[in-house]
Protein backbone atom coordinates (compact mmCIF):
# COMPACT_ATOMS: atom_id res chain seq x y z
CA UNK A 1 0.00 0.00 0.00
CA UNK A 2 1.14 3.57 -0.83
CA UNK A 3 -0.05 6.69 -0.67
CA UNK A 4 -1.90 8.16 -3.87
CA UNK A 5 -4.09 11.21 -4.40
CA UNK A 6 -7.28 8.91 -3.26
CA UNK A 7 -5.32 7.01 -0.24
CA UNK A 8 -3.63 8.76 3.04
CA UNK A 9 -2.22 7.75 5.88
CA UNK A 10 -2.06 8.92 9.11
CA UNK A 11 -0.13 7.78 12.25
CA UNK A 12 -2.98 9.02 14.87
CA UNK A 13 -5.90 11.00 15.75
CA UNK A 14 -4.88 14.96 15.38
CA UNK A 15 -6.50 17.76 13.35
CA UNK A 16 -4.55 16.68 10.31
CA UNK A 17 -7.31 14.17 10.20
CA UNK A 18 -10.19 16.53 9.89
CA UNK A 19 -8.22 18.26 7.19
CA UNK A 20 -7.47 15.37 5.46
CA UNK A 21 -11.23 14.12 5.16
CA UNK A 22 -12.62 18.05 4.20
CA UNK A 23 -9.94 18.08 1.07
CA UNK A 24 -11.25 14.56 -0.03
CA UNK A 25 -15.11 15.10 0.55
CA UNK A 26 -14.02 18.63 -1.73
CA UNK A 27 -12.07 16.90 -4.14
CA UNK A 28 -12.83 13.61 -5.46
CA UNK A 29 -13.14 11.06 -2.30
CA UNK A 30 -11.41 9.06 -1.02
CA UNK A 31 -9.59 6.61 1.34
CA UNK A 32 -7.69 7.39 4.70
CA UNK A 33 -6.54 4.69 6.92
CA UNK A 34 -5.45 5.99 10.70
CA UNK A 35 -2.44 3.82 12.42
CA UNK A 36 -0.41 3.49 9.06
CA UNK A 37 2.70 5.53 8.85
CA UNK A 38 3.77 7.55 5.66
CA UNK A 39 6.01 4.97 4.04
CA UNK A 40 2.97 2.17 4.72
CA UNK A 41 4.40 0.61 7.93
CA UNK A 42 1.66 -0.59 9.48
CA UNK A 43 1.83 0.68 13.31
CA UNK A 44 -1.74 -0.02 14.30
CA UNK A 45 -4.46 1.69 16.89
CA UNK A 46 -4.57 0.63 20.22
CA UNK A 47 -8.31 0.27 21.18
CA UNK A 48 -8.74 0.26 17.72
CA UNK A 49 -13.03 0.32 18.32
CA UNK A 50 -12.96 2.68 20.73
CA UNK A 51 -10.87 5.20 18.77
CA UNK A 52 -13.58 4.87 15.92
CA UNK A 53 -16.20 6.65 18.12
CA UNK A 54 -13.85 9.17 19.02
CA UNK A 55 -13.03 9.65 15.42
CA UNK A 56 -16.57 9.76 14.49
CA UNK A 57 -17.40 12.08 17.17
CA UNK A 58 -13.85 14.73 16.38
CA UNK A 59 -15.37 14.78 12.33
CA UNK A 60 -18.97 15.47 13.42
CA UNK A 61 -17.72 18.25 15.81
CA UNK A 62 -15.93 20.28 13.76
CA UNK A 63 -16.62 20.08 9.78
CA UNK A 64 -20.16 21.85 8.13
CA UNK A 65 -21.98 20.88 6.27
CA UNK A 66 -22.79 17.64 8.21
CA UNK A 67 -20.32 14.94 6.66
CA UNK A 68 -21.38 12.18 8.28
CA UNK A 69 -23.48 10.71 5.59
CA UNK A 70 -20.79 11.07 3.04
CA UNK A 71 -18.66 8.62 5.33
CA UNK A 72 -18.11 5.05 6.58
CA UNK A 73 -15.92 4.37 8.98
CA UNK A 74 -14.44 0.59 10.08
CA UNK A 75 -12.10 -1.13 11.75
CA UNK A 76 -9.87 -3.40 9.02
CA UNK A 77 -7.24 -5.90 10.20
CA UNK A 78 -3.78 -4.99 7.97
CA UNK A 79 -0.48 -7.17 9.16
CA UNK A 80 -2.60 -8.33 11.89
CA UNK A 81 -2.78 -4.87 13.18
CA UNK A 82 -5.81 -3.14 13.79
CA UNK A 83 -6.79 -0.07 12.29
CA UNK A 84 -9.09 2.46 11.51
CA UNK A 85 -10.48 3.14 8.21
CA UNK A 86 -12.46 6.26 6.58
CA UNK A 87 -13.89 5.95 2.95
CA UNK A 88 -14.90 9.51 1.93
CA UNK A 89 -17.31 9.30 -0.89
CA UNK A 90 -17.58 13.56 -2.46
CA UNK A 91 -19.66 15.44 -0.64
CA UNK A 92 -22.93 17.08 -2.23
CA UNK A 93 -22.95 20.36 0.09
CA UNK A 94 -19.31 21.37 -0.95
CA UNK A 95 -17.57 23.25 0.30
CA UNK A 96 -17.24 21.52 3.31
CA UNK A 97 -15.18 23.60 5.92
CA UNK A 98 -14.21 23.81 9.56
CA UNK A 99 -16.99 24.99 12.17
CA UNK A 100 -15.17 27.30 13.30
CA UNK A 101 -13.35 29.06 10.33
CA UNK A 102 -16.30 29.31 7.85
CA UNK A 103 -16.09 29.13 4.32
CA UNK A 104 -13.09 31.10 4.44
CA UNK A 105 -9.91 29.81 2.92
CA UNK A 106 -8.02 28.81 6.07
CA UNK A 107 -11.04 26.81 6.65
CA UNK A 108 -11.72 25.22 3.46
CA UNK A 109 -9.46 22.39 1.90
CA UNK A 110 -8.90 20.67 -1.28
CA UNK A 111 -6.79 17.69 -2.25
CA UNK A 112 -4.09 18.42 -4.73
CA UNK A 113 -1.84 15.76 -5.70
CA UNK A 114 -1.08 13.47 -2.44
CA UNK A 115 -1.10 16.94 -0.16
CA UNK A 116 -4.00 18.90 1.15
CA UNK A 117 -3.84 22.92 0.28
CA UNK A 118 -6.15 25.74 1.54
CA UNK A 119 -9.30 26.59 -0.78
CA UNK A 120 -8.71 30.05 -2.98
CA UNK A 121 -11.83 31.71 -2.79
CA UNK A 122 -12.46 31.11 -6.45
CA UNK A 123 -12.18 27.43 -6.06
CA UNK A 124 -15.08 27.89 -3.11
CA UNK A 125 -17.15 30.33 -4.93
CA UNK A 126 -17.01 27.30 -7.73
CA UNK A 127 -18.01 24.41 -5.19
CA UNK A 128 -20.99 26.30 -4.05
CA UNK A 129 -22.12 26.82 -8.08
CA UNK A 130 -22.02 23.04 -8.38
CA UNK A 131 -23.60 22.55 -4.94
CA UNK A 132 -25.93 24.99 -5.10
CA UNK A 133 -26.34 25.81 -8.35
CA UNK A 134 -26.50 29.39 -10.31
CA UNK A 135 -29.56 30.89 -8.93
CA UNK A 136 -27.94 34.09 -7.08
CA UNK A 137 -30.63 34.13 -4.33
CA UNK A 138 -30.74 30.69 -3.00
CA UNK A 139 -26.77 29.81 -3.12
CA UNK A 140 -24.91 30.58 0.25
CA UNK A 141 -23.15 33.58 0.63
CA UNK A 142 -19.26 33.38 0.88
CA UNK A 143 -19.77 36.02 3.82
CA UNK A 144 -21.10 34.20 6.94
CA UNK A 145 -21.06 36.81 9.90
CA UNK A 146 -23.77 39.12 8.81
CA UNK A 147 -26.09 41.36 11.14
CA UNK A 148 -29.21 43.19 10.16
CA UNK A 149 -29.50 45.53 12.16
CA UNK A 150 -30.93 47.94 9.20
CA UNK A 151 -33.28 45.35 7.85
CA UNK A 152 -35.06 44.60 11.65
CA UNK A 153 -35.05 48.87 11.60
CA UNK A 154 -37.86 48.09 8.37
CA UNK A 155 -39.11 45.15 9.00
CA UNK A 156 -40.40 46.26 12.57
CA UNK A 157 -41.57 49.23 11.13
CA UNK A 158 -44.30 47.37 9.26
CA UNK A 159 -45.18 44.83 12.18
CA UNK A 160 -43.20 41.60 10.49
CA UNK A 161 -41.40 39.36 12.42
CA UNK A 162 -37.53 39.17 11.17
CA UNK A 163 -36.14 36.31 13.50
CA UNK A 164 -34.31 32.77 12.30
CA UNK A 165 -37.82 31.33 11.53
CA UNK A 166 -39.07 33.86 9.29
CA UNK A 167 -35.58 34.49 7.76
CA UNK A 168 -35.82 30.93 6.67
CA UNK A 169 -38.91 31.29 4.92
CA UNK A 170 -37.93 34.36 3.52
CA UNK A 171 -35.21 32.43 1.94
CA UNK A 172 -32.29 34.47 3.30
CA UNK A 173 -31.05 31.07 5.38
CA UNK A 174 -30.73 27.65 4.21
CA UNK A 175 -32.46 25.36 6.37
CA UNK A 176 -29.01 24.36 7.59
CA UNK A 177 -28.24 27.32 8.74
CA UNK A 178 -26.07 28.89 6.42
CA UNK A 179 -26.94 32.47 5.26
CA UNK A 180 -27.74 33.15 1.02
CA UNK A 181 -26.95 35.65 -1.27
CA UNK A 182 -30.30 36.59 -0.79
CA UNK A 183 -29.31 37.30 3.13
CA UNK A 184 -26.06 39.05 2.44
CA UNK A 185 -28.24 41.85 -0.07
CA UNK A 186 -30.32 42.32 3.07
CA UNK A 187 -27.84 42.60 5.75
CA UNK A 188 -25.35 45.24 7.25
CA UNK A 189 -22.65 43.76 5.27
CA UNK A 190 -24.12 43.82 1.77
CA UNK A 191 -21.10 44.11 -1.32
CA UNK A 192 -23.43 46.00 -4.38
CA UNK A 193 -24.06 49.57 -3.71
CA UNK A 194 -26.22 52.60 -5.70
CA UNK A 195 -23.79 55.35 -6.67
CA UNK A 196 -25.73 59.01 -7.69
CA UNK A 197 -24.08 62.03 -9.87
CA UNK A 198 -25.54 65.56 -10.46
CA UNK A 199 -24.09 67.16 -13.17
CA UNK A 200 -24.27 70.60 -14.11
CA UNK A 201 -25.91 70.50 -17.59
CA UNK A 202 -27.15 67.42 -19.54
CA UNK A 203 -24.71 65.57 -20.17
CA UNK A 204 -21.34 64.40 -18.06
CA UNK A 205 -18.83 66.82 -18.38
CA UNK A 206 -19.07 68.69 -15.41
CA UNK A 207 -20.00 67.41 -12.07
CA UNK A 208 -22.09 69.10 -9.30
CA UNK A 209 -21.56 66.32 -6.99
CA UNK A 210 -21.07 62.62 -5.94
CA UNK A 211 -22.22 59.83 -3.65
CA UNK A 212 -22.40 56.32 -3.05
CA UNK A 213 -24.68 54.44 -0.58
CA UNK A 214 -23.77 51.34 1.00
CA UNK A 215 -25.29 49.13 3.47
CA UNK A 216 -28.33 46.78 3.77
CA UNK A 217 -30.36 47.14 0.12
CA UNK A 218 -33.84 48.14 2.33
CA UNK A 219 -31.22 51.27 3.47
CA UNK A 220 -29.36 52.26 -0.14
CA UNK A 221 -32.98 52.43 -1.58
CA UNK A 222 -34.18 54.94 1.32
CA UNK A 223 -30.86 56.90 1.82
CA UNK A 224 -30.95 57.38 -2.41
CA UNK A 225 -34.82 58.07 -2.66
CA UNK A 226 -34.43 61.04 -0.08
CA UNK A 227 -31.56 62.38 -2.17
CA UNK A 228 -33.91 61.99 -5.14
CA UNK A 229 -36.14 64.02 -3.65
CA UNK A 230 -33.77 66.86 -2.04
CA UNK A 231 -33.10 67.67 -5.87
CA UNK A 232 -36.52 67.36 -6.88
CA UNK A 233 -37.47 70.80 -7.05
CA UNK A 234 -41.28 71.67 -6.89
CA UNK A 235 -42.74 74.68 -8.88
CA UNK A 236 -46.01 76.47 -8.30
CA UNK A 237 -48.72 77.99 -10.63
CA UNK A 238 -51.98 79.41 -10.24
CA UNK A 239 -55.57 78.26 -12.20
CA UNK A 240 -58.02 81.43 -11.09
CA UNK A 241 -57.51 81.25 -7.12
CA UNK A 242 -56.28 78.06 -7.04
CA UNK A 243 -52.24 76.69 -6.41
CA UNK A 244 -50.91 74.11 -7.74
CA UNK A 245 -47.85 72.65 -6.89
CA UNK A 246 -45.75 71.19 -9.66
CA UNK A 247 -42.83 68.49 -8.73
CA UNK A 248 -40.23 68.50 -11.71
CA UNK A 249 -40.17 64.46 -11.67
CA UNK A 250 -43.50 63.05 -10.13
CA UNK A 251 -42.32 61.15 -6.91
CA UNK A 252 -44.43 58.17 -7.21
CA UNK A 253 -41.94 57.64 -11.06
CA UNK A 254 -38.69 57.90 -9.12
CA UNK A 255 -39.98 55.57 -6.47
CA UNK A 256 -41.03 53.30 -8.66
CA UNK A 257 -38.31 53.78 -11.08
CA UNK A 258 -35.58 52.94 -7.56
CA UNK A 259 -37.03 50.20 -6.58
CA UNK A 260 -37.42 48.89 -10.35
CA UNK A 261 -34.01 48.84 -10.71
CA UNK A 262 -32.87 47.21 -7.20
CA UNK A 263 -35.39 44.74 -7.28
CA UNK A 264 -34.62 43.48 -11.09
CA UNK A 265 -31.06 44.00 -11.23
CA UNK A 266 -28.89 41.05 -11.57
CA UNK A 267 -26.70 40.98 -8.69
CA UNK A 268 -24.29 38.23 -10.19
CA UNK A 269 -22.46 41.55 -11.45
CA UNK A 270 -20.40 43.15 -8.59
CA UNK A 271 -21.15 46.35 -10.70
CA UNK A 272 -23.13 49.54 -8.66
CA UNK A 273 -26.21 50.72 -10.12
CA UNK A 274 -25.52 54.14 -11.63
CA UNK A 275 -27.75 56.83 -11.33
CA UNK A 276 -27.20 60.54 -13.37
CA UNK A 277 -29.20 63.39 -12.27
CA UNK A 278 -29.05 66.32 -15.34
CA UNK A 279 -30.69 69.31 -15.49
CA UNK A 280 -33.35 67.83 -17.68
CA UNK A 281 -33.98 63.83 -16.82
CA UNK A 282 -32.60 61.41 -14.46
CA UNK A 283 -31.30 58.13 -15.85
CA UNK A 284 -31.34 54.54 -13.83
CA UNK A 285 -28.70 52.23 -14.84
CA UNK A 286 -29.33 48.79 -13.64
CA UNK A 287 -27.23 45.68 -14.13
CA UNK A 288 -28.07 43.18 -16.27
CA UNK A 289 -30.73 43.65 -19.49
CA UNK A 290 -34.02 42.05 -19.69
CA UNK A 291 -34.68 38.24 -18.09
CA UNK A 292 -33.96 35.68 -21.18
CA UNK A 293 -36.32 35.27 -23.14
CA UNK A 294 -38.36 38.81 -22.48
CA UNK A 295 -38.52 42.01 -24.91
CA UNK A 296 -39.07 45.42 -24.20
CA UNK A 297 -42.26 44.77 -26.37
CA UNK A 298 -43.48 42.06 -23.60
CA UNK A 299 -42.52 44.73 -20.55
CA UNK A 300 -44.34 47.34 -22.35
CA UNK A 301 -47.36 44.94 -22.14
CA UNK A 302 -47.51 44.08 -18.84
CA UNK A 303 -45.58 41.23 -19.06
CA UNK A 304 -43.73 40.61 -15.92
CA UNK A 305 -40.76 38.15 -14.99
CA UNK A 306 -38.78 38.94 -12.13
CA UNK A 307 -34.68 37.74 -11.62
CA UNK A 308 -35.03 38.07 -8.31
CA UNK A 309 -38.17 36.71 -7.11
CA UNK A 310 -37.49 35.94 -3.29
CA UNK A 311 -36.26 39.72 -3.17
CA UNK A 312 -39.19 40.70 -4.98
CA UNK A 313 -41.36 39.08 -2.49
CA UNK A 314 -39.22 40.74 0.57
CA UNK A 315 -40.22 44.08 -1.14
CA UNK A 316 -43.61 43.31 -1.58
CA UNK A 317 -44.07 42.06 1.93
CA UNK A 318 -42.44 45.58 3.04
CA UNK A 319 -45.30 47.20 0.60
CA UNK A 320 -42.40 48.84 -2.00
CA UNK A 321 -43.98 46.82 -4.33
CA UNK A 322 -47.77 46.81 -4.94
CA UNK A 323 -48.67 44.17 -7.15
CA UNK A 324 -46.19 42.19 -9.79
CA UNK A 325 -45.80 43.85 -13.07
CA UNK A 326 -47.50 47.34 -12.56
CA UNK A 327 -44.36 49.44 -11.89
CA UNK A 328 -43.17 50.71 -15.36
CA UNK A 329 -47.16 51.29 -16.09
CA UNK A 330 -47.46 53.00 -13.20
CA UNK A 331 -44.23 55.48 -14.17
CA UNK A 332 -45.89 56.05 -17.29
CA UNK A 333 -49.36 57.22 -15.61
CA UNK A 334 -47.20 59.46 -13.11
CA UNK A 335 -46.28 61.27 -16.45
CA UNK A 336 -50.44 61.86 -17.67
CA UNK A 337 -50.04 65.93 -17.31
CA UNK A 338 -46.71 66.38 -18.65
CA UNK A 339 -45.25 66.53 -22.51
CA UNK A 340 -42.36 64.77 -21.83
CA UNK A 341 -42.70 60.99 -21.44
CA UNK A 342 -40.66 58.26 -19.42
CA UNK A 343 -38.77 56.01 -21.62
CA UNK A 344 -36.54 52.92 -21.09
CA UNK A 345 -33.82 51.18 -23.17
CA UNK A 346 -32.16 47.86 -22.73
CA UNK A 347 -28.91 46.57 -24.07
CA UNK A 348 -27.37 42.62 -22.88
CA UNK A 349 -25.86 43.73 -19.47
CA UNK A 350 -27.77 46.85 -19.04
CA UNK A 351 -31.50 48.35 -18.21
CA UNK A 352 -31.37 52.32 -18.36
CA UNK A 353 -35.17 54.00 -17.05
CA UNK A 354 -34.95 58.00 -18.30
CA UNK A 355 -37.11 60.31 -16.28
CA UNK A 356 -37.70 63.20 -17.97
CA UNK A 357 -38.10 66.82 -16.17
CA UNK A 358 -41.79 67.39 -16.12
CA UNK A 359 -43.27 69.83 -18.69
CA UNK A 360 -47.09 70.57 -18.48
CA UNK A 361 -49.14 70.45 -21.18
CA UNK A 362 -50.30 73.80 -20.34
CA UNK A 363 -47.06 75.77 -19.49
CA UNK A 364 -47.71 78.73 -17.24
CA UNK A 365 -46.34 81.41 -19.50
CA UNK A 366 -48.26 79.65 -22.45
CA UNK A 367 -51.27 79.00 -20.86
CA UNK A 368 -53.04 82.39 -21.15
CA UNK A 369 -51.95 82.88 -24.79
CA UNK A 370 -52.76 79.80 -25.74
CA UNK A 371 -56.32 80.94 -24.23
CA UNK A 372 -56.41 84.23 -26.41
CA UNK A 373 -55.01 82.69 -29.59
CA UNK A 374 -57.99 79.69 -29.27
CA UNK A 375 -60.80 82.30 -29.12
CA UNK A 376 -59.63 84.38 -31.97
CA UNK A 377 -59.97 81.26 -34.19
CA UNK A 378 -62.50 79.24 -35.64
CA UNK A 379 -60.53 76.58 -36.64
CA UNK A 380 -56.66 75.58 -37.00
CA UNK A 381 -54.45 73.16 -38.55
CA UNK A 382 -51.85 71.27 -36.51
CA UNK A 383 -48.94 73.07 -38.48
CA UNK A 384 -50.80 76.77 -37.63
CA UNK A 385 -50.57 75.87 -33.71
CA UNK A 386 -46.96 74.54 -34.55
CA UNK A 387 -46.19 77.75 -35.77
CA UNK A 388 -47.82 79.50 -33.36
CA UNK A 389 -46.52 77.57 -30.39
CA UNK A 390 -42.73 76.68 -31.91
CA UNK A 391 -43.58 73.62 -30.30
CA UNK A 392 -42.46 70.18 -32.02
CA UNK A 393 -45.37 68.17 -34.08
CA UNK A 394 -45.30 65.67 -31.13
CA UNK A 395 -45.72 68.11 -28.26
CA UNK A 396 -48.45 70.15 -30.60
CA UNK A 397 -50.09 66.72 -30.80
CA UNK A 398 -50.21 65.43 -27.10
CA UNK A 399 -51.57 68.87 -26.36
CA UNK A 400 -54.54 68.60 -28.92
CA UNK A 401 -55.17 65.95 -27.57
CA UNK A 402 -55.47 67.36 -24.48
CA UNK A 403 -57.63 70.37 -25.76
CA UNK A 404 -60.76 67.81 -27.27
CA UNK A 405 -60.34 66.14 -23.50
CA UNK A 406 -61.28 68.77 -22.29
CA UNK A 407 -63.76 70.10 -24.83
CA UNK A 408 -62.05 73.04 -25.85
CA UNK A 409 -62.03 71.97 -29.59
CA UNK A 410 -63.43 68.86 -31.67
CA UNK A 411 -61.63 67.74 -34.93
CA UNK A 412 -62.69 68.18 -38.44
CA UNK A 413 -62.59 65.71 -41.61
CA UNK A 414 -59.63 63.40 -42.03
CA UNK A 415 -56.00 62.95 -42.92
CA UNK A 416 -54.52 65.23 -44.12
CA UNK A 417 -57.84 68.03 -44.48
CA UNK A 418 -58.16 67.53 -40.72
CA UNK A 419 -58.72 70.93 -39.03
CA UNK A 420 -59.39 71.64 -35.52
CA UNK A 421 -62.71 74.16 -34.44
CA UNK A 422 -62.78 75.45 -31.07
CA UNK A 423 -65.64 75.52 -28.62
CA UNK A 424 -67.09 78.65 -27.01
Amino acid sequence: MKESPTVEFKRELTDAVVHEVIAFANTQGGVLYIGIEDDGTVLGVPNAHKQLEAVSNKLHDNIQPDILVHLYLEVVELDKKEVIKIAVARGARRPYHLKRKGMKSSGVFIRYGTSVTNASEENIRQMIIESDGTNFETMRSLKQELTFEEASHFFAQTNIKFGVEQQRTLGLMTDDGYYTNLGLLLSDQCEHSIKCARYLGNDKLEFQDRKEFSGSILAQVESVYEYLSLNNATSARFVGLKRLETESYPSPALREALVNAVTHRDYSFSGSILIHLFQNRIEIVSVGGLVKGLTIEDINLGISQSRNPKLANVLYRLKWIESYGTGLQRIKESYKESLERPFWTTSPNAFVMTLPKQQLTTPDSDENELEQWLSQQSEFTTRELEAYLNKSKGTVRKLIEQLIAERKVTRVGNGRTTRYRTLN
